[in-house]
This record gives C-alpha cells, sequence and structure tokens, in this order.
C-alpha cells in the first residue's frame, strides 16, 4: 500500500528543488561522486533522495547550468567541478582582462595576508614553511609549470591561515585566474629578473605584523604585475 503524505509537511516545490540542489551538491563536495565520475541515474537519485522525478530533473539541470554537472548524451550525467564559480571565472578569463585578474587576486590576498598575521596558528606556520621551501625548490628545478604550481600552493596556504571559510572558497574560485596571472608573468623560462621572494611575506605573517604582511601581500601585485 502507497503511504499517505501529510501534503502539510509535503515542502513548496520550489523549496524541494533547493533541498535537492543542497543534498546532490553536499554528495559531490563530499567526495561520493568525484570531479570526471558519472552520478546516478534519474531512477536511482528519485529513490536515494526521496524525491520526485521532476524535482530531481530539476536540481540536476541547474547544477548543469551552473557549470558543476555536465549531461553527455547516450552516456549519462558527470560531475565536471566542485566549485560552482570556478566555470564562471574560467569563461571570463581572457588576455585583456588579466588586469582585473591581477586587482582580484590583489583585494583577496592582501586582506589574506593580514588576517593570517593575526590568526596563524603553529600548524599553519608549519605549512607555510613547507610551501615555501617547495615553491624555492620549483623555482630552482626551471620547470615554469612546476613553478606556478607551487606558488599558487603557497598563496592558498596564507589564505588558509587567515581562517576565513568564505574567503578560502572565494579564492579557490579564482584559482585558475590565480595560475595564468603567475605563468604570464613568468613566460616561457624561468629567468633571474622574474623572482619574486616571498620570505617576507611569510615572516611578517610569523611576526604577527598585519599591516607589514598586507604590505608585503601588495607588493607582489603591483603593474606590472609579478608572481
Amino acid at each position: 500500500m502507497t503511504p499517505v503524505v501529510d501534503s502539510v509537511a509535503v515542502p513548496p516545490r520550489g523549496h524541494r528543488v533547493r533541498q535537492t540542489i543542497e543534498q546532490l551538491r553536499a554528495r559531490i563536495l563530499g567526495g561520493e561522486w568525484p570531479v570526471g565520475g558519472r552520478i546516478p541515474t534519474e531512477p536511482q537519485l528519485v529513490a536515494a533522495l526521496g524525491v520526485g522525478r521532476n524535482t530531481v530533473r530539476e536540481a540536476v539541470r541547474a547544477l548543469v547550468h551552473a557549470g558543476v554537472l555536465e549531461c553527455r548524451q547516450g552516456s549519462g550525467t558527470y560531475v565536471v567541478s566542485t566549485d560552482e564559480l570556478a566555470p564562471v571565472v574560467a569563461r571570463r578569463l581572457t588576455d585583456d582582462r588579466m588586469a582585473e585578474v591581477v586587482e582580484v587576486r590583489r583585494a583577496f590576498e592582501v586582506e589574506a595576508a593580514r588576517l593570517a598575521a593575526l590568526r596563524r596558528t603553529p600548524e599553519d606556520l608549519a605549512a607555510l614553511d613547507g610551501a615555501l621551501a617547495a615553491r624555492e625548490a620549483a623555482w630552482g628545478s626551471g620547470r615554469v609549470a612546476d613553478f606556478v604550481e607551487a606558488d599558487a600552493a603557497l598563496h592558498t596556504a596564507v589564505v588558509a591561515a587567515a581562517h576565513n571559510g568564505m574567503l578560502a572558497e572565494l579564492y579557490a574560485s579564482v584559482g585558475t585566474a590565480l595560475r595564468s596571472t603567475v605563468a604570464q608573468a613568468m613566460g616561457d623560462t624561468l629567468e633571474p629578473e622574474r623572482y619574486v621572494d616571498h620570505g617576507r611575506l611569510v615572516e611578517a605573517i610569523r611576526a604577527g605584523d598585519p599591516a607589514r604582511a598586507a604590505i608585503e601581500a601588495g607588493a607582489f601585485l603591483e603593474p606590472p604585475s609579478g608572481a
């Protein structure tokens, strides 16, 4: 026998769709459905989430539009990103907008450095030391791609030390843009005149000096942009 559902307890359709979107997003962020993997079929989602087929369809469509999922004809629906902002940023990333990207980096990284100097923990400092050492090693390797990744990892460690979850999420969304500005500044080879020491930034954070940390972070991003 089909159970009787109290109609008063059933939330409005729009609310059900929003809840379903959040459930799908949670499973993606939790790693249950990794990037590159296929999500369950529509009937399976209906059974697992306890909502109607149309609700599932609308929720999936919303995440496809956001750039998190991708429907592939005859194959299924796949996870293509865990971040809804990253595809938007990537679509807007063009050579003639690099100056804007640098300005956004500056807005994030200067404040992150200031907060990191106030909030860093011993674990954060150890992570910063490790990231700084890895950046130096990557520069020594002479490989541009390795240096770009190591530089981005150090800046990400600074943001993590700020202990502001929303700032960390937004910064992660511009990760591709961040790497692009560094790669553009470096060119095809790692030339000595393009090297920018980040040791003073880490030391300012270690010293708990927010004003100096902010100055050091901003200095890297003055036109012409550097790493």
